[in-house]
């Protein structure tokens, strides 16, 4: 076990609900607009810590975890587990922090998250990367997500963990090792009672097991108010989520947006790729120098 500080500081703040939330606050410099880091729907704050400790203290980085997931409150109502919901919360943390204008890095739904809050409050957004998400989800990645989330399932141990979230995804990237997949298992599961457990509560799942068909939400709108900020897609080659043809069809439909793709990563590049890295340092270059 390292005894090596933490380059962050964990905060919290609470939200107009009552809720207590969760965030790493990495120190940086206040001359530039802050990363604001929001992760995929089962996952938390976490996952961008190689990202935030390569960037600070060159950019501030404030990383999030939603409500109902890790150090955060579970919601007692889980009909607020939602986009929406989650866009008020990450603007209750700006304004808490007087954070004027952030640059915006969303994984998955932490990305439908930054596209709901281009909707709400577009002068929040400095810029934005949106990480293997868009407007157009593709249907197979869905049914995958919903094949997993929410089961209260309790594993022996790390090695059983790591199995079963590299069967969840497809195990892809094929070059992961079991050693790759417990790494992934420690930022997205915990300990509990000598068990390991997901780091979230189940009841996330709600929107998805309403019983009721859910009408389709139109996030286009919301992708174009993104569009007026400069925007970097993340794609991983083989994602299940965000095809070629719906990221073809962002650019197209904002020829500013830049695409950057991972080989042989699926949903989601972990954002320390090489290409990722190469992409975002050269997005990160042109709009914050």
């Amino acid at each position: 076990m390292s005894n090596e500080k933490p380059r962050y500081r964990d905060a919290y703040f609470t939200v107009r609900d009552g809720l207590r939330l969760h965030y790493r606050d990495y120190p940086g410099s206040a001359d530039r607009p802050p990363l604001l880091c929001l992760p995929g729907l089962t996952r938390n704050a976490r996952d961008f810590a190689g990202l935030a400790e390569r960037l600070s203290p060159q950019y501030r980085v404030l990383a999030l975890d939603f409500r109902g997931r890790a150090a955060s409150d579970h919601d007692p109502q889980p009909g607020r587990y939602n986009p929406l919901t989650y866009a008020g919360d990450v603007v209750e943390l700006l304004n808490q922090q007087m954070v004027d204008r952030a640059i915006f890095v969303g994984t998955s739904l932490g990305g439908l998250v930054t596209m709901t809050v281009a909707g709400l409050a577009p002068q929040r957004i400095a810029a934005a990367i949106l990480n293997d998400i868009g407007p157009e989800l593709h249907q197979a990645g869905l049914d995958r997500i919903k094949s997993y989330v929410g089961k209260d399932i309790r594993f022996a141990d790390w090695d059983d963990a790591a199995r079963t979230i590299a069967k969840n995804v497809g195990n892809i990237p094929e070059r992961y090792t079991q050693e790759d997949w417990v790494r992934m298992a420690r930022r997205t599961c915990r300990e509990d009672n000598g068990a390991i457990v997901f780091d979230y509560d189940f009841a996330i799942a709600h929107p998805f097991n309403t019983g009721d068909p859910a009408p389709k939400f139109d996030m286009w709108p919301l992708f174009h108010a993104l569009a007026q900020h400069p925007v970097l897609v993340v794609r991983g080659e083989r994602s299940d989520l965000l095809s070629a043809e719906a990221a073809e069809q962002m650019r197209r439909a904002a020829p500013t947006v830049r695409i950057a793709v991972v080989p042989g990563v699926g949903h989601a590049p972990e954002l320390d790729e090489p290409e990722a890295v190469a992409a975002i340092d050269a997005f990160l270059g042109e709009i914050a120098p």
